[in-house]
């Protein structure tokens, strides 16, 4: 395993790095008054839009799709180190370059599975960063960190599908911008239970979609993930041409989708412990108590030395599963995603909560972004599935090689 930087990545981060310097951080104030001001608390800052022109024209946009057909082709391994760079400031970065979910994971859906029409009707557009899209899956009467559990029915009327049911935590669905929702649902009840399944494409304004209310996340609108609906679906009626790759398809399709999605997050809650670590650094040496500086004192010396451990360790197994998804598949580096996807939040929960103690009352006020970040890091060990889920799974992988 080599994760040196080639020479294309090298060029890519140089490039990213003087983006966040130059415009990212600074919008980052901006951005906060924006929102701050804005009468819809789902809506998005106006800054984002000079952000998304100045990516495209330094040439960092799509880089999350490694279809080079319609994104920039890159590896895994390549993508990760720039993730990680969009990760000190998750709320704006990552949307800036076209690279936020749920997009990214309903792109890859679409660049993968999708016929040649509904890539021209909905891929097309969302490249292009004109419309935005939500994923939904989970429901709010099931429990649905087992995905077979999905009620939600997708029956066949003639030329069309009819769905009925309630979704929530449907992210990207609050967005001002969203125009299409790709649905997850039951087609055949009598299937095997990984055959039941079935992907729709239902536009955003289609008769009968109701979106009940938008989920706050520990008190966050979680805007930048284009929010978190509650939607009823009520004999919403869409062209059977709407179904992606085929009846009974839906499983296997949402486990492709969450794949690279883990390595993307993973990356970015890097980035966001890297940011916790500087600015736990920078306040500690700032800052006097007790008759000495904050970082004299023993415990956070062992703070500062246990994040970096941390950090390291993290980056390194998820450059692993990069590695491995790109050399032996997906379906080889199984494990390994598991395992990113339980250690990498509770890597970047600890180091925040650190920074926020060394911040004191100022860590959990709005002066600074550690309290959002903490709350990203806390739900992604739910979001794509509860850390238990993996831990069991893992379990019986290891179990496995021994009986």
């Amino acid at each position: 395993m080599d994760f040196a930087h080639d020479a294309r990545t090298e060029d890519l981060r140089g490039r990213l790095l003087a983006f966040m310097a130059e415009h990212v951080h600074p919008a980052e104030p901006v951005a906060a008054a924006q929102l701050a001001a804005a009468a819809d608390p789902w809506a998005r800052p106006a800054v984002l839009a000079d952000l998304k022109a100045e990516a495209r024209r330094r040439g960092l946009w799509n880089l999350f799709l490694p279809d080079a057909e319609h994104g920039a082709g890159l590896t895994n391994v390549q993508y990760a180190p720039l993730a990680e760079i969009t990760g000190h400031s998750p709320h704006l970065a990552p949307e800036a370059l076209n690279c936020a979910a749920p997009d990214t994971g309903n792109m890859e859906v679409l660049a993968q599975f999708g016929t040649p029409e509904q890539r021209r009707r909905w891929l097309r557009p969302l490249l292009d960063g004109e419309i935005r899209s939500a994923f939904c899956m989970t429901e709010p009467d099931v429990a649905s960190s087992d995905a077979t559990n999905i009620a939600t029915r997708v029956e066949r009327d003639g030329d069309h599908y009819v769905i009925n049911g309630r979704k929530w935590w449907s992210s990207g669905a609050m967005n001002p911008d969203c125009a299409i929702l790709v649905v997850m649902g039951r087609t055949d009840p009598t299937a095997d239970r990984h055959r039941q399944q079935s992907m729709i494409l239902v536009p955003r304004d289609t008769p009968g979609v109701t979106v009940r209310r938008g989920m706050h996340v520990f008190g966050y609108t979680d805007a930048s993930h284009g929010g978190h609906a509650e939607i009823d679906f009520t004999d919403v009626r869409v062209p059977a041409a709407n179904l992606v790759a085929g009846e009974g398809e839906g499983f296997a399709i949402a486990q492709a989708r969450l794949g690279p999605g883990r390595v993307h997050h993973c990356m970015r809650l890097i980035g966001m412990a890297e940011r916790a670590l500087e600015l736990l650094c920078r306040r500690v040496t700032a800052r006097t108590a007790f008759g000495r500086p904050l970082a004299d004192q023993g415990v956070v010396r062992e703070w500062i030395a246990e994040s970096r451990v941390r950090i390291e360790q993290s980056r390194l197994l998820v450059l692993k599963t990069a590695w491995l998804m790109d050399t032996v598949g997906n379906k080889g580096a199984h494990t390994e995603i598991q395992a990113i996807k339980v250690g990498t939040p509770l890597m970047a929960e600890w180091v925040l909560d650190k920074a926020i103690q060394a911040h004191g009352a100022a860590g959990v006020s709005q002066d600074h972004p550690l309290a959002e970040l903490w709350a990203s890091a806390r739900t992604l060990r739910l979001a794509d599935g509860p850390d238990e889920v993996h831990r069991v799974s893992l379990a019986k992988r290891e179990l496995r090689r021994h009986t």
